[in-house]
């Protein structure tokens, strides 16, 4: 029998970098660039041919950068060439990233008809002066029509990225985003606040942090928008994403939940056989060590996973989710109670009324999500 895993392919281009941007990726590669990029990929692709025969894909994402900056013949080329090394199961989901200002109704058609069934757009905010001043490449206008061509050519799975917390953005101006978002009805949202990350044009900003919303006011937006989406029938399934009854993101919960996952493409990092791994960040390593099928090579900061950190990614990551953790999974997994290892730990947040327990399951309260960081750090064990 066929072990499930998940595919992320990482597409580095973008057409400008945008102010808070810390991801692996960056602006102005020419055509004939991205094209030796996609043919690497598929180098890397099928060196995997063998191992490959173990597996059926369950879920597959092109991350980015800009994954929708492509060419559509690119994409399609990319995918011809993975469907004949890994086998995917028919009800298998498959998203793309896309930046509105970057899409046409013919790539729209185009990855529908190679079996993307799942669009995220990165959407932030509707408000020009805030898509301004983080430097986004759209307005909310081209937004609009790239979501309209994305429903007639046949998408009806679709993320739209929103954030909070940003530099001039007021409740006002944040209440009319989530309103014109919950306009369109999407099946899904990923709601994330904003944090200034090191190496990003908004780091140690001066001016960009006197422009930031009060912490209590970033508080209440967080509120307001759990308030909003839930009143609006979507459910908050993870600590930053809501979805509608069905559509919650299979390939997110894979990361969660422990599942295996490989990497594809620059800087791509991987779960697998028991190890975590990233590729090598660097373009022109990476496409040297493809043409020549020293695939292993481009593999970094190999970590082979130990009881020890399988059991604080359980926790750590299972906690993200709004259902929480199973106990019963623990034990069957890690061959010992959760309550032998967490116990102390797990007694004094449901103390605090930061974790509670419903049935098999532990899990944050309304408090605890509030201060999750803090609590999940706790469940990382001393060495």
């Amino acid at each position: 029998m066929r072990q499930p895993i998940s595919l992320y392919l990482h597409i580095p281009f973008c057409v400008k970098k945008c102010h808070y941007c810390d991801f692996l990726s960056f602006p102005g590669c020419s055509l004939s660039r991205q094209a030796e990029y996609v043919d690497a990929m598929i180098q890397e692709i099928h060196a995997y041919r063998e191992a490959a025969e173990d597996y059926e894909v369950k879920t597959i994402f092109l991350g980015g950068g800009t994954p929708s900056l492509l060419e559509k013949e690119l994409v399609e080329r990319l995918f011809h060439e993975l469907y004949s090394v890994w086998r995917a199961a028919p009800e298998t989901e498959i998203t793309i990233e896309a930046n509105p200002g970057t899409l046409s109704r013919e790539k729209l058609i185009g990855y529908h008809m190679i079996g993307i069934n799942r669009l995220s757009l990165g959407l932030q905010t509707t408000i020009a002066q805030e898509l301004a001043t983080i430097g986004r490449i759209h307005n909310y206008e081209q937004f609009l029509a790239n979501y309209y061509l994305a429903r007639e050519a046949g998408f009806d799975n679709i993320n739209i990225d929103i954030m909070s917390a940003l530099p001039g953005q007021t409740l006002i101006s944040y209440g009319k985003t989530l309103e014109r978002i919950l306009k369109l009805q999407p099946e899904h949202i990923s709601s994330y606040s904003l944090i200034l990350e090191e190496g990003t044009d908004f780091w140690e900003n001066a001016e960009i942090e006197r422009a930031l919303p009060s912490e209590q006011t970033e508080r209440i937006m967080y509120h307001y928008t759990k308030k909003c989406l839930q009143n609006a029938g979507y459910e908050r399934y993870e600590i930053s994403n809501y979805a509608k009854p069905g559509y919650a993101c299979l390939h997110n919960q894979v990361y969660w939940t422990g599942g295996e996952y490989l990497g594809l493409g620059l800087g791509a990092a991987s779960y697998w056989k028991g190890a975590r791994f990233s590729n090598t960040p660097d373009m022109e390593e990476y496409m040297e060590n493809c043409s020549r099928a020293r695939i292993t090579e481009n593999r970094k900061e190999i970590v082979t996973a130990t009881q020890k950190s399988r059991m604080e990614e359980y926790m750590f990551l299972g906690l993200r989710m709004i259902r929480g953790v199973s106990i019963r999974e623990f034990e069957r997994r890690f061959g010992i109670p959760m309550n032998r290892i967490y116990g102390t730990v797990i007694r004094s947040y449901i103390g605090q009324g930061l974790l509670k327990i419903e049935q098999d399951r532990l899990m944050l309260t309304e408090r605890g999500i509030d201060v999750s960081n803090s609590v999940m750090a706790d469940f990382l064990l001393e060495e």
